[in-house]
């Protein structure tokens, strides 16, 4: 029971420290060139500038390209533009996200999708819990992100440096509720291992039982 009482408690004290950082106020009105076009989402200007010598690959001062600036900003089409003109689409900025995880964090499976189909892998590994986007997306209860990862061929049983895959954390971080229902759902349709455990030997079924996850506990206990 302590344990149980611990680790949201743990994770809140944690994730604020690591957690995706979009450009501030401040960043913003000190951006230029790529970096300034990516962020109003101009297309025509990202193509001008990609003529020009400027690196479209360029970084600001915590590692993020235009591409990912267009990613916080949610700008599809500055994103493809930006792919158009060379954009490494794998790239990870300073806090180790990528442009496919930042979407699944701000719950767009629209850009997330258009990521992918831009060149993005849907299973690398970030974050500085080493990692990946289905994880994250799973943590979150973000249904749609989650469906179109599994689709897209993400790893579903990657284990990050805490000790848990994308199933784990749908069940320790989530609320127990309709979303991550549903998260934990379609994981096990897919294939996720739900005999993996956590580094204490925990596995996800016993994490369920132990919060009175009743709906998770059936679909757990039901999985092949």
């Amino acid at each position: 029971m302590l344990r149980t009482i611990l680790i949201p408690a743990l994770l809140a004290l944690a994730f604020p420290v690591h957690a995706q950082t979009a450009p501030s106020s401040a960043e913003i009105a000190a951006f230029t060139g790529l970096h300034d076009a990516a962020q109003r989402g101009d297309v025509e200007d990202i193509r001008r500038l990609a003529g020009t010598a400027i690196d479209v690959n360029g970084r600001d001062g915590r590692g993020r390209t235009p591409a990912h600036v267009a990613a916080f900003a949610s700008h599809e089409e500055a994103l493809r533009a930006l792919a158009e003109a060379g954009a490494n689409m794998n790239a990870l900025e300073g806090q180790a996200y990528d442009v496919v995880t930042i979407a699944a964090v701000a719950d767009d499976p629209e850009l997330m999708s258009l990521a992918i189909e831009l060149g993005n892998e849907p299973g690398l590994v970030t974050s500085p819990y080493d990692g990946t986007a289905l994880i994250a997306a799973a943590h979150l209860g973000h249904v749609e992100v989650v469906r179109r990862l599994i689709a897209a061929g993400a790893p579903l049983d990657h284990v990050n440096n805490l000790g848990w895959t994308a199933l784990i954390e749908a069940v320790i971080l989530g609320d127990g509720g309709a979303d991550h229902q549903q998260v934990v759902r379609l994981l096990l349709d897919a294939g996720a291992d739900r005999s993996i455990a956590d580094r204490d030997g925990v596995t996800p079924l016993e994490h369920a039982r132990s919060r009175g996850y009743s709906q998770m506990v059936e679909m757990l206990e039901r999985a092949s």
